[in-house]
């Protein structure tokens, strides 16, 4: 909302243009589907049953980063589609290299991800120390001379 008014609020033609284009241009659906995604659905926490419903939470939070990804391509894209010269004018539509990028960084993500819980898998230090204390439990028991 502010840079829509800022647009507005500037004079500048030109900031203005790219604010009604985002909202009117050929790129329009998905500046609505990006606030739809980070406006609305998370407004349906207003009620305690989604806040503690398990499926619910999985669903908004996918909806909330697929949202603050078309943020991003909205600012990109959206932006730099309609130049200062007509003839710079044109539509986006990914290359191999694009689509190979994105799958590498997400390969790259995913790869140093499971690298991480190979080295430091997550351990429930609560857990653990139930298990250290039976051990030594254990070991004071047999130390005494008691079997189980």
């Amino acid at each position: 909302m502010m840079e829509t008014f800022m647009g507005w609020y500037s004079g500048n033609e030109y900031e203005a243009f790219v604010s009604v284009n985002r909202m009117s241009g050929p790129y329009a659906p998905l500046f609505w589907l990006m606030l739809c995604c980070n406006v609305l659905v998370p407004q349906l926490f207003w009620f305690k049953k989604n806040r503690m419903n398990i499926p619910v939470l999985f669903i908004v939070s996918i909806l909330v980063n697929i949202g603050m990804w078309l943020e991003r391509f909205v600012i990109v894209v959206v932006s730099l589609h309609r130049d200062f010269m007509p003839s710079a004018w044109g539509m986006y539509a990914p290359t191999k290299w694009d689509i190979a990028t994105l799958a590498g960084s997400i390969g790259l993500f995913l790869a140093l991800l499971f690298l991480f819980v190979r080295i430091l898998p997550v351990i429930s230090i609560f857990e653990m120390r139930e298990l250290v204390g039976e051990r030594e439990g254990d070991a004071a028991n047999t130390s005494s001379g008691e079997k189980r």
